[in-house]
């Protein structure tokens, strides 16, 4: 790492500062140079600030984060064994979560020197923004950005055993790469320009090796052929030893939404309501359910959220929901019942007349809600059978083809399934034998507020049928903290398997034989960011778990196969992604792809800067991340822009790893003259139970007081910041919350942004506000329990500068909630600015209209600047 220089000792907040600025001029890497090799690790290496090796530094002392070179230069990937870089961070050490004791701050202060990489221009000060003041920050929008970064995409496809191959972004295009663990190797699939020759003499069209018509494919006739579909069931063969290929060709044996059996015999997908399978070899279809009929069907993906009309305008085929018993005699799937449920409509523009569309969408309070009903089939016996359990009220805010309700045993006798209560309060565990359908409850849970089976929605339930049955592995937040607990097959309690004040996220694997699980935690290693996502491993019998990942960042893990080999794409805000395969003791046994990003520093790009700060209470740290503009000048004040996504199933920031724009695309709106805050407020995931339901039942909190107390401790360390100019935006339930926020606090936050949001959750889908609001709840005096989250009811309020604007055909968020705002600003004579996106559904916010619009909104009223006219912003396929 070469020379430390250490801070003073003092703790006069000039010295420390100047002593950042100074550091800032003498990197700890200089630049353009590259980090060196990762060390290998030993399986029993012992990093600082783990339970082997505690910190030896003052963990009381402010000063103590100066101790070692600051982390801000970016050159590379995290090596493997680099010390750590933060002195001991705050986690949740008690039950509640929200009074814990907390360190101060590790980060912010020392990683301001992030500020001062290669000035690319002077500050927006004019009194007008011109075209090369956008088009700097336009570069740092993720589609542009992204063709700056190489290697940093590794999603394992595995086939043959423990081989797997991954899409490598190059600095051209991409590439296939095939790595086979076990050798360990690692080497191109194919020649690519060989293949592309050949696929475009077969195509009679042109294409370039490393920009392939396909992003996935199989390996056919023993790895001698590849077969990969250009349309949904066009399919292609090219021969990888003779470069030949042929095609195309109908494939009426495949086609992207089926599902194929674990031995590949039988192809499942659906027709007409019901469920068929299709012998892979012969194409003998053979019908299983026979009376399936419309808006009652088997398999089917429900209507309601997210995006039914979207599918439908597309024509795009979706995976029908279901589950194969793993020796692929059976199918588990459902039979979802939206006859009678309520309609929400749509207008499509067009020439002459608008088109209608209407689909089922159920409101909270509705009688009417869709359940669903689970169904066991048996292929050979062209049979079957409901389980005889009530039906689950309907599903959650998006089809899950998975249906990771079910889980079977290991031989496929029986189903282990998940039964909820419509308000989220209790779960059931049953237990179903997949040849009768008879049922057994085997657990209950109940609570004062929703359960989930995992904290975090990207991530399936965290519960896990082991072996034949005779155990089973259910995560609870019983204690206040997400932990797995052993059950025997019966119902009956083992054993904790983990416990403390930090939280499981995903179980990766259960190893039956060997009596370990492996899964990735959050908040237990002190010295480390609280909200680094780690893999572990731990016997069931609850034995202290093994941390398996050394490096203080955020770890994606995906298991191969056999269970013996992990691989490991791991990566910080600051730090670039590197990817590695591991074995099970965490040893690092082969580099996969590490991330280049020196063309994306060459343009100007600067990390952003994780802080933490205290929230509401005074006690409690949130954590969250600054981007500051490239050319940032000490001697100025800047606006700061609060990027705004309140949850509760995500945060503002949530994962910690590298992303060269942000969510919300912070470093490009930095660019422009701002500071760009995001935090993960009360109210979001990662962190206790207590914390996560810190405004249950009061969604109108959206986390802002949080947000109001962290920008004023972040303001009185970083005076550039004005707080006298506070401007806040976002997206969907970001739009909720920019909107309450300028609406509750309006002497604090002066203009707003706000897309798509949910302004009034009696009019957004059941199960979302049911969990979080509660169920509605009339009072005797017309008045409901939804009063409190409802923005037009706070229209009178509206001080600032207001911009509101939704897509018309909008299938997640209705706009008849933004409409309702509009209707009461209206009412109240408020000045306000809107735009409206026609024929647009909900995933419209990078768009570049609405992104150019939100940036001119900010220019001219926090900067006080006129936009350029009319600046065309280049989109993802420009």
């Amino acid at each position: 790492m070469g020379h430390v220089e250490t801070a003073p000792r003092q703790r006069n907040g000039d010295q420390v500062w100047q002593w950042i600025l100074h550091r800032a001029r003498i990197p700890a890497v200089q630049p353009g140079s590259r980090n060196p090799a990762p060390a290998r690790l030993a399986a029993d290496s012992a990093m600082p600030g783990s339970p082997d090796r505690p910190h030896t530094h003052d963990p009381e002392d402010p000063m103590a984060p100066f101790l070692r070179p600051p982390p801000w230069k970016l050159t590379g990937p995290l090596p493997i064994a680099a010390p750590l870089s933060l002195a001991p961070g705050p986690r949740d050490r008690n039950p509640s979560g929200i009074a814990a004791a907390m360190h101060p701050g590790w980060i912010a202060s020392f990683c301001a020197a992030a500020l001062f990489l290669s000035p690319a221009s002077q500050p927006l000060t004019a009194q007008q923004a011109t075209e090369r003041d956008y088009a700097r920050a336009e570069q740092f929008l993720p589609w542009h950005a992204a063709k700056l970064v190489a290697g940093n995409e590794v999603t394992p496809e595995f086939f043959d055993g423990d081989r797997f191959w991954f899409r490598s972004r190059t600095a051209s295009g991409h590439e296939f790469i095939v790595v086979d663990p076990a050798a360990p190797s690692r080497a191109l699939a194919f020649d690519h320009a060989r293949l592309a020759a050949a696929l475009s003499m077969a195509a009679d069209t042109s294409y370039e090796g490393n920009k392939l018509p396909f992003t996935t494919f199989e390996f056919a006739d023993g790895g001698r052929s590849i077969q990969f579909h250009l349309a949904d069931t066009v399919a292609w063969r090219c021969d990888i030893n003779a470069y030949t290929c042929s095609g195309p060709t109908a494939d009426p044996a495949r086609s992207i939404a089926d599902r194929s059996s674990p031995d590949g015999r039988w192809i499942a997908f659906t027709r007409d309501e019901n469920l068929w399978v299709r012998d892979a070899e012969s194409g003998e279809e053979v019908q299983l359910s026979h009376d399936g009929e419309e808006d009652y069907g088997y398999g089917a993906i429900p209507e309601g959220c997210c995006s039914e009309i979207t599918v439908r305008r597309q024509g795009r085929k979706r995976s029908p929901m279901l589950q194969w018993s793993p020796d692929s005699r059976r199918i588990a799937t459902h039979r979802y019942d939206e006859r009678e449920v309520g309609r929400f409509h749509l207008l499509e523009a067009a020439d002459g007349r608008p088109i209608l569309h209407s689909w089922a969408y159920p409101l909270p309070g509705d009688s009417i809600i869709p359940t669903s009903e689970l169904w066991i089939f048996d292929v050979e016996s062209r049979s079957g059978v409901r389980a005889e359990v009530d039906p689950n009220p309907g599903d959650y805010t998006r089809g899950d083809t998975t249906y990771a309700a079910v889980q079977w045993t290991a031989d496929g006798s029986e189903i282990f399934y998940t039964h909820r209560a419509r308000d989220f309060k209790t779960y059931r565990l049953f237990r179903v034998d997949a040849a009768t359908g008879a049922a057994t409850q085997l657990l209950e849970e109940t609570g004062p507020t929703y359960l989930e089976l995992n904290q975090f929605m990207s991530y399936q339930p965290a519960w896990r049928v082991i072996g034949d049955g005779s155990e089973f592995l259910w995560w609870s937040e019983r204690d206040g903290f997400g932990h797995l607990y052993l059950y025997d097959g019966e119902g009956n309690l083992k054993n904790r398997v983990t416990s403390g004040p930090w939280l499981v996220l995903d179980v990766m694997r259960v190893d039956a034989t060997g009596r370990t699980v492996y899964f990735t935690g959050v908040g237990r290693e002190e010295g480390r960011h609280p909200y680094h996502i780690h893999l572990y491993r731990s016997s069931l019998d609850g034995s202290e778990p093994r941390l398996l990942t050394s490096e203080d960042a955020v770890h994606q893990i995906t298991p191969a196969p056999s269970g013996r080999y992990f691989v490991d794409q791991y990566s910080t805000p600051t730090t670039a992604p590197l990817a590695v395969v591991r074995d099970q003791n965490g040893r690092v046994i082969q580099e996969v792809e590490t991330a280049d990003i020196s063309r994306l520093e060459e343009a100007g790009w600067v990390p952003p800067v994780p802080f933490e700060a205290k929230g509401r209470d005074g006690t409690t740290n949130v954590y969250g991340l600054l981007w500051f503009p490239s050319n940032f000048d000490t001697e100025a004040t800047y606006p700061v822009v609060d990027y705004i996504y309140p949850g509760p199933q995500i945060g503002g920031v949530t994962l910690y790893d590298f992303s060269t724009s942000g969510r919300g695309n912070g470093r490009a709106l930095a660019e422009l003259g701002f500071i760009v805050f995001q935090v993960d407020a009360f109210g979001s995931p990662f962190r206790s139970k207590a914390f996560h339901d810190a405004y249950y039942g009061n969604m109108g909190d959206n986390g802002l007081p949080d947000h109001i107390s962290a920008l004023k401790e972040l303001a009185g360390r970083h005076p550039q910041m004005d707080l006298g100019r506070v401007g806040i935006f976002g997206h969907s339930g970001g739009g909720f919350s920019s909107t309450d926020a300028i609406l509750r606090y309006p002497d604090f936050f002066k203009v707003a942004v706000s897309g798509a949001g949910n302004h009034d959750n009696r009019g957004y889908f059941y199960t979302w506000a049911e969990k979080y609001q509660g169920q509605l709840v009339e009072n005797p005096d017309g008045t409901d329990n939804y009063a409190n989250q409802a923005n037009q009811d706070l229209a009178a309020n509206l001080k600032g500068k207001l911009l509101l604007h939704y897509g018309t055909l909008d299938d997640n968020v209705h706009p008849n909630m933004t409409i309702r705002v509009i209707d009461e600003l209206i009412a109240h004579n408020k000045d306000f600015d809107m735009f409206v996106l026609p024929n647009r559904n909900h995933g419209y916010a990078n768009e570049p209209y609405a992104v150019r619009r939100t940036w001119d909104y900010f220019v001219e009223h926090l900067l006080g600047v006129e936009p350029p006219s009319e600046y065309r912003i280049t989109g993802p396929g420009g």
